[in-house]
């Protein structure tokens, strides 16, 4: 779907928004929307309103047979990508210093998927996906020097 900037624009017109700038990354399929208005409100609801407008804009893309798209609002996703892989390499350090494993809080899977990305090089430990649904989470187990397995 070629026509994203404008979908997303009157999208975010419809919720009441008039003070923002949107920036559109067709070839990544990636877009930053940045809301300057009622910042209480949005520090509030934040990541409600960055599920809603993906979870709108992934279900546009599917019904439209469209190259999937994400949109990021005042940097919500990536201050949490770095909240998470800040997370995951402390753990790392932790379980490689105590020789004990760590469990992370329960997350989705692109943020499962940021954890074991940032720690498939750490040479001490692997990672492991646990449990069922929104209840799935990402343990850190230590590991002998040159032994990763292949869940890694």
């Amino acid at each position: 779907m070629d026509a994203w900037e404008s979908f997303i624009k009157t999208l975010v017109d419809q919720m009441g928004f008039r003070d923002y700038n949107l920036e559109i990354d067709i070839k990544e399929g990636r877009g930053s929307l940045f809301i300057y208005e009622d910042n209480v409100f949005i520090k509030e609801n934040l990541p409600a309103i960055v599920d809603a407008l993906n979870h709108i804009i992934q279900m546009v893309a599917k019904k439209n047979q469209a190259k999937t798209f994400f949109l990021d609002v005042n940097n919500y996703r990536r201050d949490r990508e770095n909240i998470i892989t800040e997370l995951a390499r402390a753990a790392a350090k932790r379980v490689a210093a105590t020789k004990e494993q760590i469990a992370l809080p329960a997350m989705n899977s692109y943020e499962r998927r940021l954890v074991h990305v940032e720690l498939a090089i750490h040479p001490d430990v692997v990672t492991e996906s646990v449990g069922v649904g929104k209840d799935r989470y990402v343990t850190i187990k230590p590991i002998e020097a040159g032994k990763k397995t292949a869940s890694e």
